[in-house]
Order: C-alpha cells, then sequence, then structure tokens
C-alpha cells in the first residue's frame, strides 16, 4: 500500500523505510510462495484447500514467522499465536485467500513503483533479511538499480527481520529521519 501512496502522491513522501517490502519481480521468491503462484494462474478450491491447510494453520503461520530466522527460538511466540488467533475468526481465511490472490496485482505495478524511484529519488533505507523465503536478497539489491540514496543493509535474518533485528533496524530509521527531516 505504501508504494501505491508513494506513486500517486510523491510530494508526501520524505524517505521510503524498506523492510523486506518487494517491488522486483526477482525478488519472488518461488519455494517460499508455493502454491500461491499456481493459486494465481489456476484458482481453484483443491488450491485454497491446500493453501490453507498449510499456511493458515497454527503451524504453517509459525514456520512462516520463523523462517530463516538466525535464532528462532528466541523470538516471541506472541507473534504467531496472535496471528493465528485472528486467522481462526469466521471469514477470515477466505479473507487472507483473497489477499493472496489479489497479490499478483502488485506484481503488474512494480514498473509504476520502479518508475516512481527512478523520477523522485527518495531517500531510503533497505533492511532486508537475507533468509527471506518470500522475498528473495535480490529484490532488495534491484532498488539499487532505481535508487541512488540508499541505505543498503542485509541482516543474517528472515522475513521478519524485526524479531531479530528489531534494535538495528530502530536506530537506522532513526538516522534516516534525522538526517531527512532536519
Amino acid at each position: 500500500m505504501g508504494f501505491r501512496i508513494a506513486s500517486w502522491h510523491p510530494e508526501r513522501v520524505t524517505a521510503l523505510i524498506v523492510q523486506n517490502g518487494n517491488a522486483y519481480e526477482e525478488g519472488i521468491g518461488v519455494k517460499g510462495w508455493g502454491p500461491v503462484l499456481d493459486y494465481w494462474k489456476h484458482k481453484t478450491p483443491e488450491l485454497e484447500e491446500q493453501i490453507a491447510d498449510t499456511v493458515f494453520t497454527a503451524e504453517g503461520i509459525k514456520a512462516q514467522r520463523v523462517a530463516g530466522a538466525r535464532h528462532p527460538e528466541t523470538m516471541s511466540p506472541d507473534g504467531w499465536n496472535l496471528d493465528y488467533l485472528k486467522i481462526s475468526r469466521p471469514g477470515e481465511r477466505r479473507a487472507q485467500l483473497d489477499l493472496f490472490y489479489d497479490y499478483q496485482n502488485n506484481l503488474k505495478l512494480y514498473p509504476a513503483w520502479q518508475q516512481y524511484f527512478r523520477d523522485h529519488q527518495p531517500p531510503t533505507l533497505i533492511v532486508w533479511g537475507r533468509h527471506d523465503p518470500f522475498f528473495l536478497e535480490a529484490g532488495a539489491a534491484a532498488y539499487r538499480r532505481d535508487l541512488k540514496n540508499v541505505d543498503y543493509n542485509i541482516l543474517d535474518t528472515g522475513h521478519f527481520a524485526l524479531e531479530e533485528e528489531g534494535p538495528f533496524i530502530i536506530e537506522k530509521m532513526g538516522q534516516l529521519l534525522d538526517k531527512t527531516l532536519n
């Protein structure tokens, strides 16, 4: 959503903070997205069931949260437990399946977002988990093709980089905002 707003209203953007937020096709992790990529091509009840039975279970949600983490045993279970409670509410699986299906529309917007980067050159902080199975490191590197003012940080963690690298990321955010707002 942030890239949509930025490309629609570039005058409202001071800087970008990108934490495993993909905007390049080479950043899509085929293995991590698994059956969702097939779902985009053939939306079937069988694929919906496969996704729901693997992704929306307590085990599936935990697996997403800890995937690529350096020390998953130190991560608080609060995140995945709350996610599971939310997804267990009536109608929520359907909503999440619809979001997964709709994500393919983001890929169609990648060229517009990349043009926004080239045209407006917002100062950008990239903090990216190297072991993210969903959004690969190649997606982080691709930003440097289009942006000149990038603080580029690849971290030894997964998709939920804040879980293990929170203090570092917060410090980097503060540095970027100090530079751009002062």
